[in-house]
């Protein structure tokens, strides 16, 4: 990468933090109250994570670190990391540790998730299970982040992915109104997912597996390394 790509890449991430900041400013204290009606699937995927004794799980842009509480009491023999481009959201996940006593299971970083190393430390860029929940369809080079995750993952681990899905057997007008609405909030579900992922699967070896909820409400996907 040229300094000037650098550049311009730092100065993009810069404002997209500036946006996520004025999005959640005020929506932070109240986001897990509001988000349990609709961003369905969350906790199917953390069902499913099922890390190896001792194994490191990462969230990627992990909001008010609700998931990863949650993930650490259902795994309790992992450790558990989570980064934000969003420093307003992540005032709030450490309030949440603080008040749920996890903050010694837990470690936060603020951080891009289009470029996930630069959040942590040398000595933790290397994960049993990354995840990404609902938070896909707000980052503007969504296959890049994807492909950045995925260079953290030892060999074996999982990527799972789990976001506003199309709707597709939902009636049109459901379809037409929710994604009006999620506009409202700069989301935009990724139509072409499936597809960049089996595309990954052709050219490094991944496996990747779709699974769809709520009629198609919201996709879920277990990208699988090579052992």
């Amino acid at each position: 990468m040229s300094l000037m790509e650098d550049i311009l890449r730092k100065r993009a991430s810069e404002r997209h933090a500036d946006l996520m900041d004025r999005v959640y400013r005020s929506q932070s204290g109240i986001y897990d109250l509001t988000r349990k009606y609709y961003l369905l699937g969350r906790d199917q995927l953390i069902k499913a994570l099922d890390p190896p004794p001792g194994g490191r799980v990462l969230e990627i842009g992990c909001g008010t670190a609700r998931n990863l509480v949650q993930a650490a009491k259902a795994w309790p023999q992992a450790e558990f990391y989570g980064f934000d481009i969003s420093s307003e959201m992540l005032k709030a996940a450490r309030k949440n540790l603080a008040q749920s006593g996890m903050r010694e299971r837990i470690t936060l970083f603020h951080g891009d998730a289009e470029n996930p190393a630069l959040a942590m430390p040398l000595t933790v860029r290397r994960f049993d299970r990354i995840f990404l929940s609902f938070c896909l369809s707000m980052i503007p080079d969504w296959q890049s982040a994807i492909r950045q995750a995925l260079t953290l993952l030892a060999p074996g681990g999982e990527l799972h992915i789990v976001d506003f899905g199309q709707s597709e057997q939902l009636p049109a007008p459901f379809r037409s109104i929710l994604q009006q609405w999620l506009a409202l909030f700069h989301v935009t579900p990724r139509e072409h997912l499936g597809a960049f992922l089996i595309e990954l699967d052709s050219e490094i070896g991944t496996r990747s597996e779709f699974i769809r909820h709520y009629r198609g409400y919201s996709w879920r996907f277990v990208i699988r390394m090579p052992a």
